[in-house]
């Protein structure tokens, strides 16, 4: 990690872009969490080769009429609305109807998302009742760029209420982390029976959360108009900073797999968790959201540059020159066939692999906050 000809992001970008390939591409959330990194680096550096590519990998799946290979609505999956954040980019680069047109598709999808009584979108349409932290990244800056392009005020009220609500419900006030999810039947395995909570807290899917809210704040207009809805999560994001500060490993920088339990056995230090919270800390300061009587600049600061430089020892460099994230957490997530039934036991054992997207994409984002932030 000697070599600094070229800034982290880009070379990470284009490391990711000489193994990816078109016939690779899948309608999936990892894969347009990557791609849209890989675009925003893209735009930061002025390299067109970049944005280029991610628009050619994106034409794999999307057809002249709109359609989206692959995808099923009636799967009412909100994974699957993710990788349509980066439509509108592509629509305002292009002008190309058939950007727009799956945009529509994937907004139809959220105006007949099945809701808990409560209003909150179903994880899936065979996850009944349950609102999970994922969730909130995988519909909520897509539902909020469309609220900021061709909706309404209701359409970010609707937003901010998802956040408010799987908050409320996943919130442990001792510690002000957040349970993985919330089944509102209180009938999952996994869920406490009185609460509905899952038992533990993952540090991706937190993550998913804290980089969430800070998309959509990147997406609510701030004016006047807006300022309740906009303070909402404002508010949120800053009661998040020393939950996530208070369980950062000191050593390493790094946060755990299952974020309150560093000494017990079989836990890790995790690049995708650690990669959201990197970047979730360094944007509260550098987009002037960070309360200051909840926690001084500096030690955010502070903790964001461990963090980094933490992310970095997990970075390896291959004889070719492509650059390796290790120590990426492959998938976990409730209930299903078999039945994952959100144990310590089960979040610990699930693979760890290196180079997923899941971890690739959020560490090029914070690489991107880290490089502007301490340019």
């Amino acid at each position: 990690m000697t070599n600094k000809q070229e800034p982290i992001s880009v070379m990470m970008a284009r490391s990711v872009m000489n193994r990816y390939k078109p016939e690779n591409v899948l309608w999936h959330y990892e894969h347009g969490l990557v791609l849209q990194s890989i675009y925003a680096v893209g735009k930061k550096y002025n390299i067109s080769e970049f944005c280029d590519y991610v628009k050619t990998m994106y034409d794999t799946k999307i057809q002249d009429d709109g359609e989206i290979v692959t995808y099923k609505k009636d799967e009412f999956n909100l994974d699957q609305v993710n990788p349509g954040k980066h439509l509108f980019d592509l629509y305002k680069d292009t002008n190309e109807e058939k950007y727009k047109k799956a945009i529509e598709i994937l907004r139809e999808q959220l105006r007949n998302q099945p809701r808990t009584e409560s209003g909150g979108f179903w994880h899936k349409k065979i996850y009944p009742w349950q609102m999970w932290l994922d969730g909130l990244y995988m519909q909520g800056p897509f539902y909020a760029r469309y609220a900021k392009e061709f909706g309404t005020k209701e359409d970010f009220e609707d937003v901010v209420k998802q956040f408010e609500l799987v908050y409320v419900h996943t919130k442990n006030e001792e510690s002000g982390l957040l349970y993985h999810a919330w089944d509102e039947s209180c009938k999952q395995l996994w869920a406490d029976s009185e609460t509905g909570r899952s038992p533990h807290f993952w540090g991706r899917a937190m993550g998913w959360y804290c980089m969430a809210i800070l998309d959509v704040l990147d997406l609510i207009p701030d004016t006047d108009e807006n300022k309740e809805l906009r303070g909402k999560l404002i508010t949120i994001s800053n009661e998040l900073v020393k939950p996530v500060m208070n369980v950062q490993d000191k050593n390493s920088g790094l946060w755990y797999q299952v974020l309150d339990m560093p000494s017990r056995d079989k836990n890790y230090l995790e690049s995708s968790c650690s990669s959201m919270f990197t970047r979730f800390l360094f944007k509260m300061v550098k987009d002037n959201l960070l309360d200051t009587s909840i926690a001084s600049k500096e030690d955010v600061l502070n903790a964001a540059n461990a963090g980094y430089k933490g992310l970095l020892s997990k970075v390896s460099s291959d004889s070719d020159g492509n650059l390796h994230l290790a120590s990426i957490c492959s998938v976990a997530g409730l209930g299903g066939n078999p039945y994952r039934d959100g144990s310590y036991e089960y979040y610990v054992k699930e693979a760890v692999v290196s180079d997923d997207f899941k971890g690739v994409g959020p560490f090029i984002f914070a690489s991107l906050e880290s490089e502007e932030i301490n340019a």
